[in-house]
């Protein structure tokens, strides 16, 4: 990683005009741009609303071939603006084959490289089984220009087994874009729990794996197409350094553009007076390839 990372984060909410989604998307690159920033990521699925709320196959149409028009787009934003760019696409890879898929565009416009969302959910609401396949490219960090970037998607950030073999993979930042919210019938007790946890996991990350964490939500209710419910998109996201620490955070409902430095050095340190990656009992973890332990 650079000794000094200018990183941001896009929070914003995403209707059904695909266009406009994707010009916000854009205004706010130009903005991490103008604040020097080297890195922006824009949530998951930034391009429309949240369609895996039920399944229809139409939706179908909603993807989108990589490389394509809409990331030769991105990828000339990159290449003008100098700036790394994390963006989710809805991936169509053949027929019948598709993907929930980051594209990660380096400061030169080019495709640095790709993550398949590994951890596929299919839960009331996000019925996303029925539209992706798991995901093919392992854990393996995507080498840019900025340094080693460990992308994970969504349900992805829910798993310390993703994150660690990241970081031992040599990912310098752990990234999550993500679409997450509430379900407007539970309590607000129980909202709050939600939102708590999804903080809590993501900033043990940092901690237990002593790297910066990028956690990049949408914003807004999204009806679900066939019922009054839908998701109320909770957005709060943030930017975490190496000790969990809350670094720069955006409220529940307000688009928001996350700007703040990291340095090297800070993350180096951490390593080194919290050498959990040194103390790994790796001889007696052979159990975590079951399932289940009888």
């Amino acid at each position: 990683m650079k000794s000094s990372l200018i990183v941001s984060a896009v929070q914003q909410p995403c209707n059904d005009d695909e266009q406009s989604n994707l010009d916000f998307s854009i205004t706010k690159i130009h903005e991490a741009a103008a604040a020097h920033a080297d890195l922006v990521v824009l949530p998951e699925l930034h391009l429309g609303p949240y369609f895996c709320q039920n399944e229809d196959f139409n939706h179908f149409e909603l993807a989108h071939a990589i490389p394509g028009p809409t990331t030769d787009i991105l990828s000339n934003i990159a290449k003008k603006l100098s700036i790394v760019i994390v963006s989710t696409i809805f991936e169509k890879r053949a027929p019948g084959l598709f993907h929930n898929t980051a594209v990660v565009f380096d400061k030169d416009g080019s495709i640095a490289g790709k993550y398949r969302k590994m951890h596929i959910p299919d839960d009331p609401g996000f019925y996303e089984k029925y539209y992706f396949t798991p995901g093919d490219l392992g854990f393996k960090p995507i080498e840019t220009s900025i340094g080693k970037l460990g992308v994970l998607i969504c349900w992805d950030q829910w798993f310390p087994e993703a994150a660690r073999l990241m970081a031992l993979a040599g990912a310098e930042l752990l990234i999550y874009p993500t679409a997450i919210g509430w379900d407007n019938n539970d309590s607000k007790q129980e909202q709050q729990r939600q939102l708590d946890a999804w903080i809590t996991i993501q900033r043990s990350h940092a901690v237990a794996n002593g790297v910066p964490v990028i956690a990049c939500n949408r914003i807004g209710f999204e009806q679900s197409p066939d019922s009054v419910a839908g998701i109320n998109f909770w957005g709060n996201s943030f930017i975490a350094g190496p000790q969990g620490e809350i670094i720069k955070q955006a409220n529940d409902s307000e688009s928001s553009l996350l700007t703040c430095t990291l340095e090297k050095t800070r993350t180096d340190h951490i390593r080194q007076i919290w050498p959990f990656l040194r103390d790994r009992r790796i001889d007696a973890y052979n159990d975590l390839n079951k399932r289940f332990i009888d």
